[in-house]
């Protein structure tokens, strides 16, 4: 039986159902990169998880998905943007996720770093200071935890900064407060439109100038730097210049194949690098990879192995079901990546807090399926197949 799509014009179409791609789990930790997943949450299926309710989370499945990253020898980037902070999670839901979350990395052996954020306040508006100090309240429970913090861009700083200066000022209060090395996340306005001008300038030039002096003044306390905004050559001008001992962790959805091989695959489409720099590569903190997991690790455990080619003839086909997850707007991407998790059985219903399941429509979901064969990301084919045939017939599709 062939696997049916359902296009844009009302018309379906029928595909060969492929096989699993049958990648095999390593044996410990990824060695030639650094790969997080970012990931998302399951609710449980009775929960009120309506637009504006709290998170009713089914925590179970979802510990199990960061447990299934573990298996394959990637990191957990927990409770950030692809947990839908901002777009459903609450304040009391993220306490709960980066307690539970670290715990689990403590008994998996993994590795865990977790969104620091300033959105557990009510208030729209507050003045720096109080920015200052949301920041640190978040980061100081972090750090309780256990878990590796990752600045993440505040909607609050945004709105409160009216320089460059506040910028420096902000991140370099609570650098300075930090006992472990921190992560700076960069988002762009396709992931989140409020954080228009963040680091001061809506041009990607001055505002990285911005950054790489926080990052100069308080080396010692950044472990690396997480872009995403979707720009390839921003992110290669910003990682040759950051100093020895500062990561890039790309967040390029769109382009991660070429950053992430870098030097080492110089096959892959990628920005001109500069060949003195000692930067030549990216690592890697995606939630496409929370989609793409066991490809994922395939293809860094073909890196491992020495063998770029067969890291491009994994991980290449994945890029164009990336794009389409992370299509404009881009920040419903969550959507294609709870429903991936479903396709692959990982939860058992394809439902999300707030309600976001709705975000995309079935054509848009028929093409993710149709992607998702193509690069061989369906775990489980005859179990996606059902599932997604299932969900056309319930619309009133055949299949």
């Amino acid at each position: 039986m062939g696997l049916t799509l359902f296009g844009a014009d009302g018309v379906t179409t029928t595909a060969d159902l492929n096989a699993a791609p049958g990648h095999a789990k390593p044996a410990g930790p990824l060695q030639s990169r650094v790969a997080y997943a970012a990931a998302h949450v399951v609710p449980v299926t009775w929960g009120d998880n309506t637009p504006g309710q709290p998170a009713q989370i089914d925590w179970d499945a979802t510990l199990d998905f960061r447990r299934s990253v573990y298996s394959w020898g990637l990191g957990v980037a927990d409770a950030m943007d692809t947990a839908q902070r901002n777009m459903g999670l609450d304040a009391a839901a993220t306490r709960e996720l980066i307690a539970r979350s670290a715990e689990v990395a403590r008994e998996e052996g993994g590795s865990v770093v977790v969104g620091v954020n300033t959105d557990h306040t009510d208030a729209d508006d507050l003045s720096l200071d109080e920015v200052t100090a949301a920041y640190l309240e978040q980061l100081h429970f972090t750090e309780e935890q256990g878990a590796g913090p990752v600045l993440m861009a505040s909607r609050h700083l945004a709105r409160a900064a009216e320089s460059a200066e506040d910028y420096r000022r902000v991140y370099g209060a609570v650098l300075q407060a930090a006992t472990t090395p921190v992560v700076l996340h960069w988002l762009g306005t396709a992931f989140d439109p409020q954080l228009a001008g963040y680091f001061g300038s809506t041009d990607w030039r001055a505002a990285s100038e911005v950054l790489l002096q926080i990052i100069g003044e308080n080396a010692d306390k950044v472990a690396g730097v997480k872009m995403s905004l979707l720009d390839a050559a921003s992110e290669v001008s910003v990682r040759e210049r950051l100093p020895e001992g500062v990561r890039m962790f790309t967040g390029d959805d769109f382009n991660y194949v070429g950053l992430i091989g870098g030097a080492d695959v110089p096959e892959a489409p990628q920005p001109q690098r500069d060949p003195a720099s000692p930067r030549q590569h990216s690592d890697a903190l995606l939630g496409a990879f929370a989609a793409l997991t066991p490809v994922a690790s395939a293809a860094i455990q073909a890196l491992d192995a020495g063998d770029p080619a067969r890291y491009l003839e994994i991980l290449a086909p994945t890029e164009a079901l990336s794009r389409q997850v992370f299509a404009a707007p881009t920040f419903y991407y969550k959507t294609g990546v709870a429903f991936l998790s479903w396709l692959n059985g990982h939860q058992s219903a394809f439902q999300m807090v707030g309600g976001l399941h709705s975000a995309r429509s079935l054509p848009h979901l028929s093409r993710i399926v149709e992607l998702a064969n193509d690069a061989h990301a369906l775990e489980q084919p005859e179990l996606a197949q059902e599932r997604w045939h299932g969900m056309l017939r319930m619309n009133g599709v055949s299949a």
